[in-house]
């Protein structure tokens, strides 16, 4: 059955699976034009991942965040010879890792370039990715429609979490597309005026 594109344009294609009990969103970004492609978090469903990256060109993972229900494929898919990356601060939460992901890098996905953004707060390696060039980010477990992610996981801020998304997130302009580690799109503008709602409801 053939996959749908979650986002298309003339140089880029993003699918989405959504996979596990935690309804995990993994993100699939291809370069049309060089056939290289990231899976954005190995969350879980590790044959139907492994496929996807049989298919898709698929040479590394990118890892947002360390929580269990975003890693439950990483060791299948580093036995299969595809690199593992994640953020410092949460490199310890991985069973195994390849690279570390820096703030403020940008990661080439053939002629495409993902900008790392560290997002602490749901936890201190929190990490979203921003396809410069096209109105994508993707921000894990960091920012939601509605809100911020969880914050009551040991290691988690709330004030850090409103600080990343007020700082790192909400700098960007509004018409980016927010993709995040579960449930459905949002955009910066729709979530940008709602930031102090959040900060009085305490989550």
């Amino acid at each position: 059955m053939a996959r749908v594109a979650h986002y298309e344009d003339s140089t880029v294609r993003i699918e989405k699976l959504v996979v596990g009990p935690y309804e995990n969103n993994v993100f699939v970004v291809r370069s049309k034009g060089t056939g290289e492609a990231v899976i954005i978090d190995a969350a879980n469903e590790h044959e139907l991942l492994l496929e996807v990256s049989r298919t898709t060109g698929v040479r590394r993972v990118l890892t947002t965040h360390g929580h269990f229900d975003h890693i439950q494929a990483v060791t299948q898919m580093r036995n299969a010879g595809i690199d593992v990356g994640i953020a410092a601060e949460d490199a310890k939460m991985l069973p195994s890792y390849d690279f570390v992901i820096p703030d403020d890098d940008v990661i080439a996905v053939g002629d495409l370039r993902l900008r790392t953004i560290h997002t602490p707060g749901h936890t201190p390696g929190s990490t979203s990715f921003l396809l410069e060039g096209h109105p994508i980010i993707f921000t894990g477990d960091t920012l939601f429609p509605g809100g911020p992610g969880n914050t009551k996981f040991e290691g988690a801020s709330f004030d850090q979490i409103i600080t990343s998304i007020d700082r790192r997130l909400f700098t960007l302009p509004e018409d980016l597309l927010v993709l995040p580690g579960h449930g459905l799109d949002t955009t910066i503008g729709e979530e940008r005026p709602h930031i102090q709602d959040w900060v009085d409801r305490g989550w």
